[in-house]
């Protein structure tokens, strides 16, 4: 007889939740882990509020100080050489340099009460997946993914989608990080975005944007046609290679296929399968090559959006979800190796890099994204939600060289739009030096509960780890309901 411990929601015929996933994970109904966790699913049924979410990744940790939380009262030690101005939003401090994204902050809700223990970069992990990064050897730089890491949301988002039975099957990527994979400008391979134990099949497609030379910023200035080549390679057929050619090939491949069943049933082969099977969805539809043409955007909708990667990412994210991506990550990355100031990790130079570049930059490219969106229907059905990885010391560094925030995790901002969101709502307050949450201090779990909440995925659905068990999506978190109607 199943034990219960605790309550827990009934299903029809009188098995509880919990004992269906206890029965169904030892093998005792028959049951195969993309049928439980179909079963799960139904038990928790959400009503969606987007179909898809654009992520503004903000790498290396925005300044609260600088951006949406500033302490103008603070000694001179705290607040930082810029001044606050007046927002749509009663009560909101934003920055002078900021007045774009002021007169739209109805269209926005800020969240100043993010926190997290994780001092450092590696609150990639966090931010991208909900959970703590696992123990694992990260190499020199202490950065690097590995197959320990939790899968990122646009992974689980994928993987869910794949094993669902009422969604049905689309030939665009569902998961897409642009310009490049984080870190890949400056030579690291940073931890958070990819598929990690859910194995590389999840892992998201990635565009391969080139700099000039090693020490170029394509961020900081504008870019041509050339350089904003987006589209994927080798989507374009080879004029030898017909379409009826491909589907032989993929008829041979299936072939083959037929006579190595046990050997399929490695995760590592069936990772690849999935891959392929991406691949070839790809080769065959007009309509992706299309979606990474960004040349098929109107010039003066490109000037809105600012001709720098940074503003040209974004209006290629919104192509992204119109023609079908479920998470598209658009990131703002470090682009020189070892130079802090071509990033948001503001350790020095901060003055002038927050008010020549970083600054102005998203000033222009996410009220334009906002705009666009709005204009065209689109931020209805998509959540836009804008962090880095964790915020800045209070302590503001302004002697010689360093000018400049250390790392601080115990409390920053992120923003939401769209998908229902109730803009010019400000969630969380921080202390009198934007130093801790005073109120609703915010997690990482909350975060994810938010997102996944927002998708009509269940926080609690439990999907198989690395050795096949169910784990919840989210392990400690709940979804911020307040920031929506």
């Amino acid at each position: 007889m199943l034990s219960i411990l605790g309550s827990s929601p009934r299903t029809c015929d009188g098995v509880g939740r919990r004992e269906l996933l206890q029965a169904g994970g030892a093998g005792l109904l028959g049951m195969s882990l993309p049928k439980l966790l179909a079963a799960e699913a139904l038990q928790t049924p959400i009503t969606a509020r987007a179909k898809s979410v654009l992520f503004v990744f903000l790498y290396g940790g925005p300044s609260q100080l600088e951006t949406f939380d500033m302490k103008p009262a603070a000694p001179s030690s705290i607040r930082g050489p810029f001044r606050p101005i007046a927002a749509r939003t009663p009560g909101l401090r934003i920055c002078e340099h900021l007045p774009r994204l002021a007169e739209r902050s109805d269209k926005y809700a800020v969240v100043r009460s993010v926190n997290h223990p994780q001092n450092d970069h590696n609150g990639t992990h966090f931010i991208q997946t909900g959970h703590t990064i696992p123990p694992a050897e990260r190499g020199a730089a202490k950065v690097a993914a590995t197959e320990k890491d939790w899968p990122a949301f646009g992974s689980v988002i994928s993987y869910l989608d794949a094993h669902s039975e009422r969604k049905t099957a689309s030939q665009f990527p569902p998961y897409v990080y642009l310009p490049r994979l984080l870190g890949h400008f400056a030579g690291y391979d940073i931890n958070g975005q990819y598929a990690g134990w859910l194995g590389k099949a999840w892992d998201p497609m990635a565009t391969a944007i080139q700099k000039r030379h090693a020490t170029d910023n394509p961020y900081f200035r504008d870019c041509t046609d050339d350089e904003l080549d987006f589209r994927l390679a080798g989507l374009d057929p080879l004029p030898a290679v017909t379409m009826d050619r491909l589907n032989r090939r993929q008829s041979l491949l299936q072939q083959f296929d037929a006579q190595r069943r046990s050997f399929e049933q490695s995760a590592r082969v069936r990772n690849f399968s999935t891959r392929r099977e991406h691949a070839m969805k790809l080769l065959t539809s007009g309509d992706v090559s299309q979606a990474f043409d960004l040349r098929r955007e109107p010039d003066a909708l490109r000037d809105r959006y600012g001709r720098n990667l940074f503003g040209q990412s974004l209006l290629m994210g919104r192509r992204l979800i119109e023609a079908g991506s479920r998470f598209v990550t658009v990131a703002w990355d470090m682009a020189v190796r070892g130079d802090d100031t071509t990033s948001w990790d503001s350790h020095r130079d901060l003055t002038r890099v927050m008010k020549d570049h970083l600054l102005p930059g998203l000033d222009r490219g996410l009220p334009a994204l906002l705009d666009d969106m709005h204009d065209s229907g689109l931020l209805d059905e998509t959540l836009v939600f804008v962090a880095g990885e964790m915020g800045r010391t209070p302590k503001f560094i302004n002697r010689g060289a360093a000018d400049g925030r250390d790392h601080w995790s115990y409390c920053f901002p992120c923003l939401f739009a769209g998908a229902g969101t109730r803009g010019g709502t400000i969630y969380g307050q921080s202390d009198k030096h934007a130093a801790y949450p005073v109120t609703h201090p915010v997690s990482p779990g909350d975060l994810a509960a938010t997102i996944y909440e927002s998708l009509g995925i269940a926080p609690d659905l439990r999907i198989p780890n690395a050795l096949g068990q169910p784990v919840p999506l989210v392990e400690s978190g709940q979804p911020l309901r307040n920031l929506f109607v």
